[in-house]
């Protein structure tokens, strides 16, 4: 009988280009997988991201000639800079000046939802808080602040009503207009719904969505039992999925348009689920992160071939693991707020200590100092930790067994990521949207 032969997967370049140094995990593991990466950093308190454990560039625009594929991690601006590359016929992952509105312009990515027949919850847009504050007084409810572009990357400014008669919103507002007024200049108030809070997401290569599609459950809140500031994300819960309700009836709406503007990466929409409707919330037309790095250790396929696969749309499919992920992030003073002296006296270039192997460990704000893991950046954000098993409850356990090999003074992250899932899986399965279809 004849041997068989493996042909090995080409070498390739990688040019990765970020705002905040988000990305580093993956450039890490790209690199791993044989190929040939640079990554460049705009922030410069971040210019020390990934240091250490992949080549860093200046100025990406340099590098793009010598390219293969380029590769964008943000928004803000970074759509329009993934357009004109592709127009030169470059492979770009990355987005369009309309999929950055979709997610940078809330009012704009609500009405492209409405537009496309997926029902929204109601909102109203603002420009100032006086007309915010006057609003809720006349007509009292439970209501989310949510401001748009810029500002809503500082997460602790995203607010959750409790109260019927929108007291908490009001004074919320108040607060606002004394200290943000010049920082927001727009945002929403949402009328707040009750549910299950799901995402949905999936790739696309400029032409179709890939399969299969990601249902995850982000847990946002700083402190177990979703109570403290609202954070980016403190750990997500997750699993792979053919199409289902819940993506039928939302992101696959949204397919012929994300063609028509050529998009080219992955998106995810999250919502709120009760047995009568899907209330889609926010877009997130980019990586998510820690979302991605979860998903790296649920995907088999290569992550450099499933890139170029994408931006030179030839893959519509790509392999993952069954069962579940479970990524808790880690973080250390004074995440979540912007504290630069307690950063530098409590975490800036803290080694991290490993008692044993670093199996599903994924560096944020790390850099490689002779062969240590040392914290740098500025946020307190330092590391996503991936478990993954055929249930839930078995990917959590091995999340939080490999946290207990970290050594890191000062660490803290929530101890219920997954929890949710027993009592979420029931409505949601009893409700229909898993389903495959």
């Amino acid at each position: 009988m004849a041997s068989q032969i493996t042909t090995p997967a080409p070498r390739r370049k990688f040019l990765f280009v970020s705002y905040d140094g988000l990305i580093g995990a993956v450039v890490w593991k790209v690199q791993q997988e044989g190929n040939e990466v640079k990554y460049s950093i705009k922030n410069p308190k971040d210019k020390e991201v990934g240091a250490g454990f992949v080549p860093m560039v200046d100025d990406w625009r340099a590098e793009v000639d010598w390219a293969d594929v380029v590769v964008f991690d943000d928004v803000l601006g970074m759509g329009a800079e993934a357009e004109k590359l592709r127009a030169q016929g470059k492979l770009v992952v990355g987005g369009t000046a309309y999929t950055d509105l979709l997610e940078d312009d809330r009012t704009f990515g609500q009405e492209e939802l409405k537009k496309h027949g997926i029902p929204i919850v109601p909102y109203r847009h603002f420009d100032a808080f006086e007309d915010a504050i006057a609003f809720v007084k006349a007509n009292p409810s439970r209501y989310v602040i949510k401001p748009s572009g810029e500002a809503q990357n500082t997460k602790g400014l995203l607010f959750v009503g409790e109260e019927e008669d929108g007291s908490d919103v009001i004074q919320v507002l108040e607060d606002y207009h004394q200290a943000w007024r010049d920082k927001i200049p727009q945002f929403q108030l949402q009328k707040r719904v009750v549910g299950v809070e799901v995402a949905v997401g999936a790739f696309f290569n400029g032409k179709r969505f890939c399969h299969p599609i990601n249902v995850n459950f982000e847990h946002k809140k700083l402190f177990p039992g979703n109570l403290g500031p609202s954070t980016g994300e403190m750990g997500t819960s997750m699993f792979w999925s053919g199409p289902n309700r819940l993506f039928n009836q939302t992101l696959k709406k949204l397919e012929p348009k994300l063609a028509e503007e050529g998009y080219v990466g992955y998106i995810d929409l999250n919502c709120i689920v009760s047995g009568s409707a899907i209330h889609p919330l926010e877009f997130t037309s980019r990586f998510g992160y820690p979302t991605i790095f979860i998903q790296q250790e649920g995907i088999t396929t290569p992550m450099g071939e499933l890139f170029h696969g994408l931006a030179a749309g030839t893959r519509d499919t790509f392999k993952t693991r069954s069962g579940f992920q479970v990524g808790v992030r880690i973080v250390m003073p004074p995440f979540p707020y912007n504290d630069p002296e307690t950063f530098n006296v409590k975490s800036k270039d803290t080694v991290i200590h490993f008692r044993k192997g670093k199996d599903g460990v994924h560096f944020e704000d790390v850099k490689l100092v002779n062969d240590e893991w040392v914290i740098t950046g500025a946020s307190g954000v330092i590391l996503v930790v991936v478990g993954t098993g055929p249930t839930m409850k078995q990917a959590q356990k091995q999340a939080y067994q490999r946290i207990s090999n970290l050594i890191i003074p000062h660490m803290y992250y929530r101890v219920d990521i997954g929890d949710r899932w027993a009592e979420d899986s029931d409505k949601l399965h009893n409700w229909g949207y898993l389903r495959e279809q």
